[in-house]
């Protein structure tokens, strides 16, 4: 999406991470010296801003292609075993991992997981969204790279809807009216250009979180898992990105949504 031809990530200033306890890295560390070196070229070269940023959403892209092709494999994998994939292995963007340190072996998590992978083994109801996007939101979205939140209730429960983004749904089909709404205040307040189609894969690989309070749900049957397990795994993102981050805006859009401003 565009604001006179901007990417979001130009419009949103990077969040600053909190700084933590942990001694800093040896100046001698390998991924310390690669970021100097790749910062000295960054600068040496004559690369314009756009070019830069270019380079950069095409970087985050590729990872976030990487993950979902990762989940797909898995879910690829488990099909000629279980059927299904054990949940907490689809989370693959490592940062999260590494600031959700113990979050999905806790007790809720383990329930949590038995109950979506129950209800997928069980096929007599479709579970969306698909498996390999369960964690989409966190896998299109490092850690790291994130400038905002917008938080919805679950997802679409129409078949090809959900795509494990909150509001977005897949190039070619109808934009809900609910991200019509999220489009017209864009447009009001930063003069953004309504785009055409409601995929929101490039606002997530630009740092913007697109996170359901509640991450699956049962065909045609809208809230059938919540109060699972789901709103306290979303409630742990939300608060290690407030501990963790400064600077990130939260959109809370929906009643479900804006209870996680308690």
């Amino acid at each position: 999406m565009a604001a006179s031809s901007k990417a979001i990530m130009n419009i949103l200033q990077p969040a600053k991470r909190r700084k933590l306890s942990s001694s800093s890295p040896s100046p001698t560390d390998p991924l310390n010296l690669l970021n100097k070196s790749l910062s000295a070229k960054s600068t040496s070269s004559d690369l314009t801003p756009d070019q830069i940023t270019r380079i950069e959403l095409n970087k985050l892209s590729a990872k976030s292609k990487r993950n979902l092709k990762l989940c797909s494999q898995l879910v690829s994998n488990s099909k000629g075993s279980s059927g299904h994939v054990k949940l907490e292995e689809l989370l693959v963007e490592d940062t999260w991992r590494e600031v959700l340190p113990g979050e999905l072996e806790k007790p809720y998590f383990k329930n949590l997981c038995k109950f979506v992978e129950s209800e997928i083994s069980n096929g007599s109801v479709a579970i969306y969204p698909p498996q390999h996007l369960i964690f989409n939101a966190l896998n299109s979205t490092p850690f790291n790279t994130l400038k905002a939140v917008i938080i919805g209730q679950d997802p679409y429960h129409g078949p090809g809807q959900a795509m494990g983004l909150s509001f977005s749904v897949p190039q070619g089909l109808k934009a809900p009216s609910s991200l019509v709404n999220i489009f017209k205040e864009l447009k009001q307040d930063l003069g953004c250009t309504i785009p055409s189609h409601g995929n929101l894969e490039k606002w997530a690989i630009q740092g913007v979180l697109l996170l359901n309070t509640v991450l699956t749900v049962r065909n045609h049957q809208a809230n059938s898992h919540s109060k699972k397990g789901w709103e306290h795994f979303t409630d742990a993102v939300i608060k290690t990105i407030s501990q963790k981050k400064e600077g990130v805006v939260f959109l809370l859009w929906g009643n479900s949504a804006q209870e996680k401003s308690n």
